[in-house]
């Protein structure tokens, strides 16, 4: 009987892992959004996964010598289970701040961020200093949320996807929003133009990393592969493909 209790275990103790082998080459399940262009996103005419986060952990990826499949959910979802330990690899454009660094293990930097305030066209609000009291949307578990909280005495509310608080602003339900610069941007020149601006300056400066179980095998590796990238010029590319220019100087590489 113990023997045959044994054999039934085994396989069922290997479902439970958030990583495979399939042969010599491990597989990693990546956390993921689908709603943070142009870092995630799903092309609307393939329904695939896109954007430059998901271009640059699939290089890595192929440079550090394993796999990865994806599986999407809400930002403050994602956090938890990387806080959890629940899965090996998050990417959704995540700021490395000290307090995640107490759960997970980040990354070297791969893009500089900062937050921004983004108004109807024809807001009086003129900066941060102006959101006492006035209505502001915001992602839940997001560096922003934390930032409205902490500094300022706004009405913050907060949504599992920012294009909803976007969208609110829009139509003139919300005061404004405060999320990360790069995704602001898009936002107001996709879908905002001549409707919503951006006010103030550019807040908590931030990098982005890409996040890994605390204690992950495999950070060295990606971290490496990473570098590679930077120094080669692949990076360059990858940056000038989504945002349509060329990275700061800082992430152009020695071959440069």
């Amino acid at each position: 009987m113990f023997l045959v209790f044994m054999m039934l275990l085994v396989p069922l103790t290997a479902c439970g892992s958030s990583s495979k082998s399939s042969g010599d080459v491990k597989k990693y399940t990546v956390a993921t959004d689908s709603n943070f262009k142009p870092f995630e996103y799903l092309n609307p005419i393939t329904g695939e996964l896109e954007g430059f986060d998901i271009d640059i952990i699939k290089e890595i990826a192929k440079r550090a010598e394993f796999e990865v499949e994806f599986e999407t959910m809400d930002f403050d979802g994602l956090l938890a289970g990387m806080q959890s330990g629940r899965y090996p690899i998050g990417v959704a454009g995540m700021s490395i701040t000290e307090k995640r660094k107490e759960s997970i293990d980040f990354s070297i930097p791969y893009y500089d961020s900062g937050l921004i305030l983004m108004v109807p066209e024809n807001s009086n609000i003129q900066s941060i200093d102006d959101v006492s009291r006035k209505k502001i949307g915001s992602r839940q578990g997001s560096t922003s949320q934390t930032y409205l909280k902490e500094f300022t005495s706004a009405k913050v509310e907060a949504f599992p996807e920012i294009v909803t608080a976007y969208l609110d602003v829009k139509e003139g339900r919300l005061d404004g929003a405060l999320y990360d610069l790069p995704n602001v941007k898009n936002y107001i020149a996709t879908e905002g133009e001549n409707k919503l601006k951006t006010v103030g300056e550019v807040l908590q400066g931030e990098s982005y990393g890409i996040a890994f179980s605390k204690g992950s095998e495999i950070v060295d590796d990606a971290n490496k592969a990473l570098q590679s990238m930077i120094d080669d010029g692949t990076y360059a590319e990858l940056f000038e493909k989504y945002f349509g220019e060329p990275p700061a100087d800082k992430w152009l590489g020695k071959e440069h």
